[in-house]
């Protein structure tokens, strides 16, 4: 049932109730009394119906059926109108029609311009509560809620344990050398098809340098790999990479992807997540140092729970690391206190649901999932355990988010002699106005002093305390700034009831905090009471025998490998995502990951030195015929460059990339805005550093990042597009960045003190990791010579290479990866 216009909601409800009515008065009523069902008939016919007829069916009957609703038939009834079902047989509680003509529900009330009696209210109650018995059921038609098949729903393939397959036989032995090859080649071979061959030495280079740290190769790099001979050489390559601190800024970005890292909040009010980058520090730090994902998962959890650690840096980590909590968007100006605070849980529930399960969670806040097993009380069970989690420090207009402290012993002093100082100062400064307004009531006793006194010091006490205060402004300046961290702590343990679609206003059955029933292989034990259940939910997603976690882990690793997951909705196990490619090789990847003691980075060499990545990306037109989405992976799929990695590409190649790493590059403070009357943002992003530093501004995301696909964090994506339209190349010819760039790199190459012929070897290994061919070697001295006829022309000469130098970055094999 929907929201009608006034002059037509008091229908609403009524043409709901009433039509059964009329249509079924000669229903028996002489049954036997002591029949339950002809008993439940004689209640719906001689209470509900003339309920249902006096204030519905003018607007939901025969003749009229506003918002699709009609409740002159059962049928009617029980599909209900664009809000949904109106009766969940047998549950008052979950039920629309309880809900609103008990005037639950703000946006919905039924009648709208009077209220239905006690009497009336409880007669539909009791009905709906008695199984909701209709003349129009008896034909068959089941009275009983119907309950998910929990033994039927554990069958759909991401719900049943994963399993240990082995690796299957193969007619051509001789390929692979990893057992991913034999899965990927026995699918292939069940289709008649065969891998396209290996990638030449350079482009495999490229294309592991970038996938490890977003970073093209240097010539140094390229050289040294083409004169290994040995058979480990690329071996050796992986190794290099993974140890990279560069290899944590291109992993931990994917991963703040999933976290909807962003330094905004974004919404409404878009005010600065001013220590969001501690989190995103953190998470380099995980992916460099290889921490096992389910303590990385622990930490994010449930950081501020987990047992006491000595060093100092490991539990700050633990508190930075319940961010993943805290940065989502929030509307901070929310009037309705209760349902910002609803809508934020929401916001983790479905956050938790789909970066760590693959499940839509956040579908079932208003009613049974409609599509998965994932019951409302299952939703509720969940939000108890966060509601019990102190995410909000006051949800006062403008709401504040909590942060955790991060200061060391030494700053906790600092503070604590700074506050005492300070409380000195205005003390003292207070001292000399009260010593001094005394003595002035008692050279005039009993006369009232004027509001502003102080006029009326002596002229060099007015001079002190001026010289007072402006020592007191300067210090105050100079305070030491506590280090926090955006995070959560525990909150007061609570469970919460079933909101009857959605709403806070309507509460149904209290449901006690817990797992989704589909997931728990035995029976659910109750959680603590004294705490919320996060640690709880942590080591649960994480056992060895839960169906999800480590399997939408793995095939986010293979996702950003191969530019597409086994299961192509990396975000989504669920009957709406897509099934997987490859079931067997998924499960087998996913027993490894956990084998391997959740180690991201043995995932990396083994999908890295499998036969199936070194593939080139050939193109085979009896396969593309076959498969021509490539699911079965006969070719490396071409991909463009993400967008952090087409700007770092080009400030690396033209020796303009800063390396610094961490920190923040925000220009406001901590829960400032980012935008003023005139909505002008005055973020830079004029830095050299690496993509991954820039201000991430949720409504507000540098142009060069949408340009290219970048997740704006609004929500989280695991699986960004990669579109291909104009204003990309516009930028590529006509943006400052590459113009400067450009210049740069025709600067480098003109410092060689060596022919031309060397100067374009050396453009070609920096744009496209290769040597340039003797063709394009001649097309390119060519083209400088036409350009700057005079050798000895100096500014005409860096005008050439620097055309030159743009031609080569703005071309598609700088773009893309073979």
């Amino acid at each position: 049932m929907s929201p009608s216009t006034p002059n037509h909601a008091h229908c609403l409800l009524a043409k709901f109730l009433v039509v059964g009515l009329l249509a079924f008065s000669a229903v028996n009523l002489s049954a036997d009394d002591k029949d339950p069902a002809a008993e439940g008939i004689r209640f719906f016919e001689t209470k509900v119906r003339p309920i249902l007829a006096t204030h519905c069916y003018d607007c939901h009957g025969e003749d009229s059926q506003e918002s699709k609703l009609r409740v002159d038939t059962w049928d009617g009834i029980a599909r209900g109108g664009k809000a949904g079902s109106l009766v969940v047989a047998g549950q008052p509680d979950k039920s629309l029609l309880v809900a609103v003509v008990g005037y639950q529900l703000a946006e919905l009330q039924m009648p709208p311009k009077k209220k239905l009696s006690d009497r009336e209210i409880n007669d539909l109650t009791a009905w709906v509560k008695m199984g909701a018995p209709h003349p129009d059921r008896q034909a068959g038609a089941p009275i009983a809620v119907e309950k998910v098949d929990l033994a039927k729903a554990r069958q759909f393939w991401s719900l049943q344990p994963i399993t240990n397959p082995s690796p299957p036989a193969v007619k051509n032995q001789t390929w692979p050398v990893s057992p991913v090859d034999q899965f990927v080649l026995a699918e292939l071979e069940a289709k008649n098809l065969q891998p396209a061959p290996p990638a030449d030495k350079l482009t495999l280079l490229r294309r592991a340098t970038f996938d490890l740290t977003g970073l093209p190769p240097t010539p140094e790099e390229i050289a040294a790999f083409e004169n290994d001979t040995s058979p480990a050489a690329y071996a050796k390559v992986i190794d290099r990479l993974l140890d990279s601190t560069h290899y944590g800024e291109r992993w931990g970005r994917h991963w703040l992807d999933v976290a909807r890292y962003a330094d905004s909040n974004g919404v409404d009010e878009n005010v600065a997540h001013g220590n969001a980058w501690r989190y995103r520090d953190y998470v380099v730090r995980a992916f460099n140092a290889d921490k096992p994902y389910d303590q990385f998962l622990h930490e994010q959890l449930a950081g501020d729970l987990l047992p006491a650690a000595a060093d100092p840096n490991v539990v700050h980590d633990r508190l930075i690391a319940t961010g993943f909590l805290a940065l989502g968007p929030k509307v901070l100006a929310e009037v309705d206190k209760t349902k910002m605070e609803m809508d934020i849980l929401d916001e983790q529930v479905d956050t938790i649901g789909r970066s760590l399960l693959g499940l839509t969670f956040g579908c079932a806040r208003c009613h049974d999932h409609k599509f998965d097993p994932i019951s409302a009380e299952d939703y509720y069970a969940l939000v108890g355990i966060f509601k019990s989690t102190r995410t909000m420090e006051s949800f006062k207009t403008i709401a504040r988010w909590w942060e955790n402290p991060l200061a060391s012993p030494a700053e906790v002093q600092r503070k604590a002699a700074f506050d005492k100082l300070i409380a000195e100062q205005k003390g003292a400064i207070d001292a000399l106005v009260k010593k001094n307004k005394d003595l002035l009531q008692q050279a005039k006793p009993g006369t009232e002093l004027p509001k502003e006194f102080e006029p009326l010091f002596a002229a060099e006490v007015q001079t002190e305390l001026k010289v007072r205060r402006e020592q007191l402004a300067t210090l105050s300046k100079t305070a030491p700034v506590v280090p926090t961290a955006m995070g959560v702590i525990e909150g007061e343990v609570t469970d919460v009831p079933v909101h009857i679609r959605g709403s806070h206003l309507a509460l149904g059955k209290i449901v006690p905090r817990g797992f989704p029933v589909v997931l728990v292989s035995t029976e659910q034990q109750p959680l603590t009471a004294k705490t919320s259940g996060r640690l709880e939910l942590a080591e649960w997603l994480t056992k060895p025998d839960h169906p999800l976690t480590s399997r939408v882990m793995a095939n986010r690793i293979w996702r950003w490998h191969f530019g597409q997951g086994l299961v192509s909705t990396p975000d989504n196990f669920g009957r709406l995502g897509e099934a997987p490619s490859h079931p067997a090789l998924l499960d087998w990847l996913s027993r490894q990951f956990m084998q391997s003691g959740w180690s991201i980075k043995s995932m990396h060499r083994l999908l890295m030195l499998s036969q199936t990545y070194q593939m080139s990306s050939t193109f085979n037109a009896t396969a593309a015929a076959a498969d021509p989405e490539n699911r079965l992976y006969w070719r490396m799929p071409v991909r463009r460059l993400e967008a952090e990695e087409i700007r770092d590409a080009i400030l690396t190649t033209s020796g303009l990339l800063d390396r610094t790493a961490g920190g923040s590059l925000l220009h406001v403070g901590n829960r400032e805005f980012f935008f003023d009357h005139t909505s002008k943002d005055g973020t830079k992003y004029d830095s050299l550093r690496r993509s991954l530093y820039l201000p991430v501004v949720r409504n507000n995301l540098y142009d060069v990042f949408q340009l290219f696909d970048a997740t704006d964090a609004t929500v989280l994506d695991g699986n960004r597009a990669s579109t291909v339209v104009a204003p990309q190349a516009l930028f590529m010819l006509n943006s400052d960045l590459v113009l400067k760039a450009s210049e740069n790199l025709a600067q480098s190459v003109l410092a060689l003190e060596q022919a031309n012929p060397a100067r374009v070897k050396l453009l070609y290994l920096r744009t496209y990791g290769r040597a340039a061919t003797s063709t394009e070697t001649e097309r390119a001295l060519a083209y400088v010579a036409r350009q700057a006829p005079d050798a000895a022309d100096a500014a005409a000469q860096q005008r050439a290479w620097s055309s030159l130098s743009h031609v080569l970055l703005a071309a598609n094999e700088f773009l893309y990866l073979r």
